[in-house]
């Protein structure tokens, strides 16, 4: 059970969900204060830009990646 994709599509979902948890902070208005530090929203907008777009990008390299040990062999030598 060595398959690439597998991988990758838990890694897109992983970072669909923290974006989605991102964008939730910013349409409930959550501070988020640590120690003396205020983060500001807007880090979260630039949080769910870039959580998505890895999610897409690691999506469709999954799509890509082939898991079957039966690949289909080249031709060697064509028909005559």
């Amino acid at each position: 059970m060595n398959c690439p994709a597998i991988g990758l599509r838990v890694s897109s979902v992983i970072f669909g969900l923290m974006g989605l948890v991102q964008l939730i902070r910013i349409i409930v208005r959550a501070n988020l204060q640590l120690g003396d530090h205020v983060i500001h929203r807007r880090w979260s907008g630039v949080a769910v830009v870039v959580f998505a777009a890895l999610s897409v990008w690691l999506w469709t390299l999954a799509s890509k990646a082939c898991c079957t040990k039966a690949e289909t062999p080249p031709a060697d030598k064509p028909a005559a």
